[in-house]
């Protein structure tokens, strides 16, 4: 087992603890609050967990493949991370903070945006307008499409770094967002379809339930079907931040990578109804998350390292003699005279 191999270790079991930790949050939640869990849609998470983590224990212990087990545990990771941190993020917002997009909106206009503008000008080109909501739409998939690439492709240490990343970003958005919630700006601004040419954005979905959560008339946490009902900061700019970074190393991908994300993110405002400066919080958050993970994972890989490996200069055992005795003289060193005798008697 090298180096790497025993802090990541330490990692898979933090961060089961982790999920497990948030899960039993929403139970309690669900018993002491409102708020219900709708049981049922956490069975096919459930299931894929333990089909997942059940084939990476194989690949890693029995069949010996290290890029099918990372690969296939750190879906498992996600998968089941996913699942309780939509209801995490609604019990975020059952909070019931004073909204903040007032101050949002004034935050933008201190930057020069215009968001209405910007929404006007993206929706009134057809195809930049689907290239971006194909680009926005693509968040699942690239999560998914990260780890398997990491994982197949051996890059073990980045599929490490990039999980424990995914894993800080999303509670430290999720946390924020409890502190200094907000509508959005499509509400905020109470525009009309006309606005956006006819178009509504995909996050509409999302209204009512974020605003049901606030006002207690809507109190079931589910793990499938869940909005993203978080808007500061933007979870979709922070990740999209991430996967660009985690795919960076990976040729052939990184120029794909990085051109998808751009889009996610421009496309951002308008397809999550979210502020600039909800874009700018996201991917100032996932780049010091990624940093974080990074700078601890290969601290605890350094630490290993130091601590299995000889030291360097390490004492013998055997003293030297060749060099002198203690007091400089010469000492006679009876293994190389024998040589030297055995040579002299074969001549």
């Amino acid at each position: 087992m090298n180096a790497f191999q025993k802090p990541a270790q330490r990692t898979d079991r933090l961060i089961w603890i982790v999920i497990a930790a948030i899960g039993m949050a929403i139970l309690a939640a669900s018993v002491i609050g409102s708020l219900r869990i709708e049981w049922e849609s956490f069975l096919k998470p459930a299931g894929a967990c333990l089909l997942l983590g059940a084939a990476g224990w194989f690949y890693g212990a029995v069949r010996k493949d290290a890029c099918a087990a990372a690969a296939l545990t750190s879906t498992a990771q996600i998968a089941a991370f996913s699942a309780v941190g939509a209801p995490l993020s609604y019990l975020a917002a059952r909070a019931g903070f004073p909204l903040q997009d007032a101050l949002f909106a004034a935050l933008d206009h201190r930057l020069g945006i215009d968001w209405p503008g910007y929404v006007s000008i993206v929706t009134s080109n057809v195809w930049l307008r689907r290239l971006f909501l194909i680009a926005y739409l693509s968040f699942t998939v690239q999560v998914i499409a990260t780890v398997l690439v990491l994982g197949f492709a051996g890059h073990f240490q980045r599929l490490s770094i990039f999980v424990r990343a995914f894993l800080l970003t999303t509670l430290v958005t999720i946390g924020i967002s409890a502190f200094v919630p907000a509508a959005g700006p499509w509400l905020f601004y109470h525009a009309q379809p006309d606005l956006a040419h006819g178009a509504i954005p995909i996050s509409s979905t999302s209204w009512p339930v974020f605003l049901g959560l606030r006002d207690g008339t809507f109190n079931t946490m589910s793990a499938l079907n869940s909005e993203g009902i978080i808007t500061f900061p933007s979870l979709h700019a922070a990740l999209g931040v991430l996967f660009a970074i985690a795919l960076w190393r990976v040729r052939g991908l990184r120029t794909i990578a990085l051109i998808l994300n751009i889009a996610m993110i421009l496309a951002t405002p308008f397809a999550g109804s979210h502020y600039v400066v909800d874009v700018i919080a996201g991917i100032a958050i996932a780049l010091g998350c990624w940093i974080a993970a990074s700078w601890s994972l290969r601290s605890r890989s350094a630490a290993s390292t130091a601590r299995f490996s000889p030291a360097a200069d390490s004492p013998s055992i055997i003293p030297d003699l060749s060099d002198g005795g203690p007091a400089g003289s010469p000492v006679r060193d009876p293994l190389r005279a024998d040589a030297r005798a055995d040579v002299t008697h074969e001549h």
